[in-house]
């Protein structure tokens, strides 16, 4: 079962996700939040696989939740959840440590098998929308980039494979996809991705996409 907690400030949201949710055999909503202080509270007590996480709510942010969930537990997987798809909240909170993000109007069946994918430790990103996200708002001055990406340097310790790879995750395929697409074992696009993330200090594969955009090694298409 993977196990779930719905952080979100309006009562009819918390509901009506868990409602959803509920219904699947292999997920459990553990618990509901109301905003980021109780969120992170309650995922230090219930350990839950996965946390929704609304970006706009009172007390303390979705971001800043984000921040503090990852940082306390670095197996924490968050699952942003956002009216618009084109949010500068959603693109700091890929940049928190969050490992995907997801529009409040989806559908149940995109709802439970983006916890799925998050749960399995993939990333849950759409590629055209985090496109536009990280182009917008890696633009604006005010924040900063990633602490690789002020290293010009930084991506230079990556073999040739290391980078297509990297520049594949930015695109949105899964490890699954990349093997299919690179002809070689899922084991061995693995075995690639993590030493990407260690080379590059880096958090998870979304942090990876965010890199590779923010040092220009993908561009928008």
């Amino acid at each position: 079962m993977i196990r779930v907690l719905i952080a979100d400030d309006q009562m009819m949201v918390r509901e009506g996700f868990s409602v959803l949710l509920g219904a699947m055999p292999d997920i459990e909503v553990v618990g509901e939040a109301v905003n980021g202080i109780e969120a992170v509270a309650k995922v230090r007590e219930l350990r839950p696989d996965v946390v929704l996480m609304d970006i706009r709510m009172p007390e303390l942010n979705g971001i800043e939740a984000t921040r503090e969930i990852v940082a306390a537990d670095e197996g924490a997987k968050v699952l942003v959840l956002t009216t618009f798809d084109l949010d500068e909240y959603v693109y700091q909170a890929l940049r928190a440590g969050a490992s995907g993000f997801l529009l409040k109007d989806a559908s149940a069946r995109q709802l439970a098998d983006g916890v799925r994918v998050v749960a399995s430790g993939e990333a849950l990103l759409a590629p055209s929308v985090t496109r536009r996200l990280i182009t917008e708002f890696s633009k604006l001055s005010e924040i900063p980039k990633l602490p690789a990406v002020q290293n010009p340097d930084a991506y230079g310790e990556l073999t040739e494979r290391e980078t297509e790879v990297l520049v594949l995750i930015a695109q949105g395929l899964s490890n699954a996809e990349i093997a299919e697409r690179l002809v070689v074992a899922e084991s061995t696009i693995k075995t690639h991705v993590s030493r990407v993330l260690v080379k590059l200090g880096l958090r998870d594969r979304t942090q990876a996409a965010v890199f590779a955009y923010e040092a220009r090694l993908v561009t928008p298409g």
